[in-house]
């Protein structure tokens, strides 16, 4: 199958990529640059613009491009900046996939937990209302943004991904050396949920959202049974042999982050219901599982 792929680079992205073509499958990149391999199609989302030879002939389109949540301190600037990326850019992309001749049969859309908000102990699925705050307002818009392509008959599916289990990227990424080096430790009480999933299963899950007609609308990519951040430290703790004594205060987190801390406090129970009832199989369900299979 002919497949594009948008936030190619990026951490989840790439794995995609690597897989889809493991598997045999021709990946078409979107680039916000002048194509540079024959696999290269050019975009600018801020502007609107989707090169449609890129798209021609693809069974399924990923969208999973969009800047950092936690890669600056969240100034208004910062904040468009998020919004916009993710806003403009499924615009930009679903509106061009309905103007095909040809279009793909399913588009499969990044989106997040946060789209819950902060639940507590409450657990979530896809039925549950979106939260209130910036990151659950921007997912609203985010997955609005798609609606040309579901008008147009394209099945689209939102990916509403947790925090990815990886040392490369991520949260993950940046908690391996602290918890390494013996300084890791919980956040704020460690009594919020964190939603996790592998690597592994995320690639996985969106696979299989692309080979499974009957799942559309918003489909929870965590694993089946989200752990507090308290848990989470202790597991880190147990498979690297670490100690986790330092926790982070809370008021310590918001100096550092500023509004950014209110998501890092607060969490979301969410479940894969659809994911489950649609048939799939998690090969890390465990966190020791994922952060194992992270490390090799």
């Amino acid at each position: 199958m002919r497949i594009a792929v948008t936030g190619s680079t990026g951490l989840i992205g790439s794995a995609l990529v690597r897989s889809l073509r493991a598997d045999g499958h021709e990946v078409v990149r979107f680039v916000r640059r002048d194509p540079a391999r024959a696999d290269e199609a050019r975009w600018d989302p801020e502007r609107g613009h989707v090169d449609p030879a890129g798209l021609a002939g693809c069974g399924a389109v990923v969208h999973l491009a969009g800047a950092g949540i936690g890669d600056h301190r969240w100034t208004a600037a910062y904040k468009r900046k998020i919004r916009d990326s993710r806003v403009l850019g499924t615009a930009a992309l679903a509106n061009a996939l309905a103007g095909l001749d040809e279009p793909p049969a399913v588009l499969v859309s990044g989106s997040a937990v946060g789209y819950y908000g902060d639940t507590g102990d409450r657990p979530v699925d896809e039925d549950s209302p979106a939260g209130h705050g910036f990151l659950p307002s921007v997912c609203v818009e985010w997955e609005a943004a798609a609606a040309p392509a579901r008008q147009a008959g394209i099945r689209t599916a939102f990916a509403r991904t947790g925090l990815v289990v990886a040392k490369e990227g991520g949260a993950w990424g940046r908690m391996f050396p602290l918890f390494r080096a013996g300084v890791g430790g919980r956040l704020g009480d460690g009594r919020q949920y964190w939603p996790y999933i592998s690597l592994h299963d995320e690639v996985a899950a969106l696979r299989h959202i692309i080979d499974t007609p009957e799942l559309s609308g918003p489909v929870n990519l965590t694993a089946p049974e989200p752990l507090t951040n308290r848990q989470v430290t202790a597991a880190m703790s147990r498979v690297l042999h670490r100690p986790a004594v330092l926790p982070v205060p809370a008021a310590a987190l918001r100096v550092v982050l500023g509004e950014f801390s209110q998501d890092v406090l607060g969490g979301q129970r969410a479940i894969p219901t659809r994911l489950l009832r649609s048939g799939f199989t998690f090969r890390d369900p465990d966190i020791e599982q994922a952060i194992r299979a992270a490390l090799h």
